[in-house]
């Protein structure tokens, strides 16, 4: 059957309505959006404001306050029009207030911005959940965790989209589960192993499909394992346990493989060279080793060894708690207060005849963070693309 006009309309939802009317009075004729420019290069100028500057531009004009008058306005138009510049988004806490909150570095101009609180019924503790992301989708996953002042594992799951700027509640895990591992293998969400509500190692894993919503379980993972930090690699899960003093007996790790959707055990040199968070980077696996002075290692997968990255160790004024990410040749690298260091990777080739034809140099840069920041810590990190 097909509507008429009037009632095809009517049958629009009210928010889609509302989103037309705004679309509809920006796009009117009018003035122009900058005086002397056509409004396709004016728009590509004003895309470009940073953040912080939104609140005193939206009193320019009506059409401008139409624009930035929301972070949803803003991103959203940016994604239609294909821009994809890098935020860096933080979970932080505040460990004598129990305070939470999410804040994100616009890694183009170096200012600080936050965003809607998580839509949490209990108040979570900020260690034991897990997050991931797909960046170019500009999307982030909030799984598990613990409920603060308990030993009780959470199975809730939330996203949050950067083009809505908006929290939404998806389907919960099968499995309550916190100090887990995560990771995201062609757009797929895999979750495995951590606590059980008893305090149990689980060796359970499941996969979430984003797309409908709905999380189904996939091979056990063979080992009832806590993951100290987990790394997707060529296709693969990458999960460890880490050290645990007093260091007596090698840290347990295992890869899972969605093709073959099976597990294997970690080689012994992966698992005990994996001295810290990790990050991968063109097709490697980087580690800011904790037993080696702070220096950047990288693992090569060909020789199942380890090598030193050449250059400076992480510098001093990054103090633990830390929390890694990375986005193309760099590396984020959050520690208390909020301090950021950024890890400029290069990858250089080797003049003289060696078994290796290349090696790693890292140089890093100082981000400070404001002063109202001090006294929070990193639980998490994400790259969203915006």
């Amino acid at each position: 059957m097909t509507l008429s006009p009037k009632f095809r309309l009517a049958a629009i939802e009210p928010a889609s309505l509302f989103k037309l009317n705004m679309e509809s009075e920006f796009l009117a004729s009018g003035e122009p959006l900058i005086p002397g420019l056509p409004d396709d290069i004016a728009l590509d100028c004003l895309l470009r404001l940073p953040v912080e500057s939104h609140p005193s531009c939206r009193v320019v004009c009506k059409r401008w306050h139409l624009l930035l008058g929301t972070q949803e306005r803003f991103f959203s138009t940016r994604k239609e029009l294909g821009y994809q510049n890098p935020w860096l988004f933080i979970f932080t806490y505040q460990k004598g207030t129990g305070k939470i909150q999410w804040r994100f570095l616009d890694l183009t101009n170096m200012s600080w911005h936050a965003i809607p609180p998580m839509p949490c019924k209990e108040r979570i503790c900020p260690s034991g959940l897990s997050c991931v992301s797909i960046p170019h989708e500009g999307t982030l996953f909030v799984c598990g965790g613990t409920v603060s002042d308990m030993d009780s594992p959470l199975n809730l799951v939330l996203k949050y989209e950067i083009h809505k700027n908006r929290w939404s509640v998806m389907n919960k895990m099968s499995t309550a589960r916190s100090f887990f591992a995560s990771g995201i293998i062609d757009g797929m969400v895999y979750v495995a192993g951590g606590n059980s509500s008893e305090l149990y190692g689980l060796e359970s894993a499941e996969v979430l499909d984003p797309i409908n919503g709905n999380w189904k379980y996939i091979t056990n993972m063979g080992a009832n394992m806590a993951s100290y930090d987990a790394a997707v690699l060529n296709g693969k899960l990458f999960v460890t346990e880490g050290w645990l003093w007093p260091f007596l007996f090698s840290p347990r790790g295992q890869v899972y493989d969605p093709r073959s959707n099976s597990w294997e055990t970690m080689s012994a040199s992966l698992r005990e060279g994996w001295t810290g968070l990790s990050v991968v980077i063109d097709g490697h696996l980087f580690v800011v080793s904790e037993h080696e002075r702070m220096k950047l290692k990288v693992y090569d997968v060909k020789t199942d060894s380890w090598d030193i990255v050449a250059g400076s160790p992480l510098p001093e004024e990054i103090c633990k708690p830390f929390s890694l990410n990375s986005f193309d040749c760099r590396i984020y690298v959050i520690g208390y207060n909020l301090h950021v260091a950024i890890g400029h990777l290069r990858k250089l080739n080797l003049k003289c005849t060696s078994r290796k034809k290349w090696y790693y140099l890292v140089e890093w840069q100082i981000v400070n963070a404001p002063q109202t920041f001090y006294g929070w810590s990193p639980s998490s990190s994400q790259v969203l693309l915006g």
